[in-house]
């Protein structure tokens, strides 16, 4: 790629390394051959991935950065779902070589609070930073079904799945289809400039997403409607206002499109939720877990 070190080596910063797009992230990059991967977390002695390069990176200690982003050619950012996420995002590019590629992880429908909402500014703080930038804006990510954090519990515990759909379906998409379309835009030609909509294969109502789970568990597992509000609880200030938003989305079918990007950049298609839940070994285990 330009901007590649005279070593021959591109080194590639990758923020929250550890998280559901930069763990699939870290294992495609450190593939490719001459690719230094540098992990970013705020504990580094937490990242144990193969040929990754701990390195302490923390939105919270901007003194930091600096050495953590010396002499990258590219830098994969994970926007903070903060309040502040658009002055973070510009004070980091302004720490990163002029030359480097940046390839922001936003949302789909950015601009849903208007033009001078908190998403739209964060895309423009790279759109704006003078260097090549590739913005990717996925749907919902399936591994909300497996993760504790979210829905995985409830799933399991009590086979439902609460979402306040409003009937509108979801264009589920799988992270490390994500990563892949990312590690495209970091070291190949071609990216610059470009805003990618993501989605996988297919819009899935959620009576139909719970039939699908159901498989995957071998037991029931049904859709239960709920309100906005009740999908909130347990959550405050601008947290809870960004999910709100988020669900008032989704209920307006902003993550019903689906894209064939996936496909077009990595020469794959993009996983199907059926795929998903069968990789995951199982996504849905018993109650017996």
């Amino acid at each position: 790629m330009q901007g590649a070190n005279l070593a021959g080596t591109t080194r590639v910063l990758v923020t929250g390394v550890r998280g559901k797009t930069g763990v699939p992230l870290a294992e495609l990059l450190t593939a490719r051959p001459r690719v230094e991967v540098r992990g970013g977390s705020s504990d580094p002695s937490t990242i144990h991935l193969a040929d990754v390069r701990p390195t302490a990176f923390s939105w919270d200690e901007p003194s930091r950065w600096a050495a953590a982003a010396e002499g990258v050619d590219a830098v994969y950012v994970v926007r903070p779902d903060r309040a502040d996420a658009p002055e973070l995002i510009g004070a980091l590019l302004a720490e990163i070589p002029a030359q480097a590629r940046v390839v922001l992880l936003s949302e789909r429908d950015p601009d849903h609070t208007g033009p001078d909402g908190w998403a739209p500014r964060a895309e423009r703080a790279v759109q704006d930073s003078g260097r090549t930038w590739t913005i990717l804006r996925p749907s919902w990510f399936m591994q909300v079904f497996t993760d504790p954090r979210f829905y995985r519990d409830s799933i399991v515990d009590t086979g439902e799945f609460p979402f306040p759909s409003g009937g509108a379906a979801v264009a589920w998409i799988d992270a490390r289809d994500i990563a892949a379309v990312a590690e495209r835009a970091l070291l190949d030609e071609g990216h610059a400039g470009q805003v990618y909509e993501l989605s996988g294969p297919e819009s899935l109502s959620l009576p139909r997403t719970a039939d699908l789970l159901s498989a995957a568990a071998g037991r029931p597992v049904s859709h239960r409607e709920v309100t906005i509000a009740e999908a909130v609880v347990g959550t405050t200030g601008f947290e809870r206002d960004l999910n709100v938003l988020t669900f008032e989305r989704v209920r307006a079918g902003r993550f019903a499109e689906v894209t064939d990007t996936v496909e077009r950049v990595t020469g794959q298609p993009a996983r199907t939720l059926r795929v998903f839940l069968a990789s995951t070994g199982p996504a849905v285990p018993s109650a017996n877990r």
